[in-house]
């Protein structure tokens, strides 16, 4: 049944774009489709309603098979205990007696199943978790992100949209503007007073596609057999190295990803400035001059919310920053964490974050002011995970495998020319080379 459910999506997904692709074609050359058009259009109609009828059917009674699966007396007296509400079966009550009735499942080759577990998304094998997985019950992937969002200090401020249904990715319309001078901002709506021309030019705003498609980051977990005998240890665990794996994977793409099957870095983005270092600079070193040069070009509406990102060998730099001479008396610019109540260090009265993705000192991305705000993610599902008892068969280990699925990108496409034209502005600054 599995190939055939297989089979049948892909008919369906043929059919769609032979239809689509008849209807762009008619509209391409300006005109509605001929008789032979529009007979061939509705016998491939028909034949979708028909492909999309038999796959529901068949669904449905994977769905039946599903729920008459054999549990054992422990798993069909644990969903017993679980009860209902309203009708709906309760879930699982933690990570770690979800995880084991996954490993259950995968070691008696799917004869044990937990009902309360349900598989990964459509367009998976729906029956092995080795192909699609399981998703990670509601509250549990919840907790598994929520640990990601919080103890990342980096993907936490960055804009987040989540995905539902079937979509693999979102597209949005922004604005594209790269100039503020008359006649582009907006992309090019013109405003007029009204003594300043008898005749007005029409305008309009100009708009660019912003396309996201999701990636998968995969995580895995090895776990002794003595572990597996313990729910509460193995969620401890499971809670703990995922949450902090995937954060770094994550935070590292926000920074340096390619855009290759995993997000765009801020490095990597048309939007990023490239400051140059202050004349008269001499070795790897960050003055006063760069940083103040660094500020100046950040996007004003971008100054309550940005963040110094910045590589831990330049710590001992910041607090050498100063303004005036010594005999008016210095202002420093550095103000360590603990001073004045601040939990991190500031910087121009901003944070600053230090982190393991940074670039080696002296070199662009050893720090970077940016505005994460401007830098947009999304992702889909939360997470789905799987089990394999084969991995480490010598060692008595298995290992979890879990997948999240995100993208990234800055909101920018290039930085903005202001009004009166001089340095461009933008929310992502680095700092060039300094040797």
């Amino acid at each position: 049944m599995k190939s055939n459910i297989h089979a049948l999506r892909q008919s369906e997904a043929e059919s769609k774009k032979k239809l689509r692709a008849m209807l762009d074609k008619a509209k391409a050359e300006g005109r509605a489709l001929t008789k032979d058009e529009d007979d061939a259009y509705q016998k491939e109609l028909d034949a979708l309603a028909l492909t999309s009828k038999t796959l529901e059917r068949e669904n449905q009674l994977l769905e039946m098979e599903r729920q008459t699966a054999p549990v054992d007396d422990e798993n069909e007296a644990a969903a017993r205990n679980a009860g209902s509400r309203g009708g709906q079966q309760q879930g699982f009550k933690s990570l770690g007696e979800m995880l084991l009735a996954v490993r259950k499942f995968e070691m008696t080759k799917g004869q044990v199943r937990d009902p309360r577990l349900f598989a990964g998304p459509a367009g998976m094998d729906e029956a092995m978790p080795a192909e699609g997985g399981f998703i990670v019950q509601k509250d549990f992937s919840a907790e598994l992100l929520k640990r990601m969002y919080q103890t990342g200090q980096i993907v936490s401020r960055c804009r987040k949209i989540p995905l539902s249904g079937s979509s693999n990715g979102i597209k949005i319309n922004a604005i594209d503007e790269d100039s503020r001078a008359d006649g582009s901002r907006w992309g090019g709506v013109v405003g007029y007073w009204a003594n300043e021309a008898a005749a007005l030019t029409q305008s309009k705003p100009k708009f660019r596609r912003v396309e996201l498609q999701l990636n998968k980051l995969i995580a895995l977990c090895y776990a002794t057999d003595e572990l597996l005998e313990d729910a509460s240890a193995l969620e401890a665990v499971i809670q703990e190295s995922f949450g902090e794996e995937m954060t770094f994977k994550v935070e590292d793409a926000i920074i340096n990803g390619t855009g290759a099957g995993q997000p765009l870095g801020i490095m990597n983005s048309g939007a990023l400035i490239t400051q140059a270092k202050a004349s008269g600079d001499s070795g790897a070193v960050l003055t006063t001059a760069d940083v103040l040069a660094m500020w100046n070009r950040l996007w004003v509406p971008s100054r309550p919310n940005a963040a110094w990102l910045a590589d831990v060998s330049i710590e001992p730099q910041l607090y050498q920053l100063v303004l005036g001479a010594p005999s008016l008396g210095q202002i420093l610019l550095y103000t360590p964490p603990g001073d004045k109540g601040n939990q991190t260090g500031m910087l121009m009265g901003r944070p600053v974050i230090f982190h393991e993705h940074a670039a080696v000192l002296g070199t662009p991305g050893d720090i970077i002011l940016a505005d994460l705000s401007q830098y947009v993610m999304i992702d889909k599902n939360g997470v789905r995970q799987d089990y394999s008892m084969h991995v480490n068969f010598l060692t008595d280990e298995g290992v979890f495998r879990f997948v999240y699925r995100t993208d990234g990108q800055a909101w920018w496409k290039k930085p903005l020319t202001p009004k009166s034209g001089g340095s461009t502005l933008s929310p992502f600054i680095a700092l060039a080379t300094r040797s």
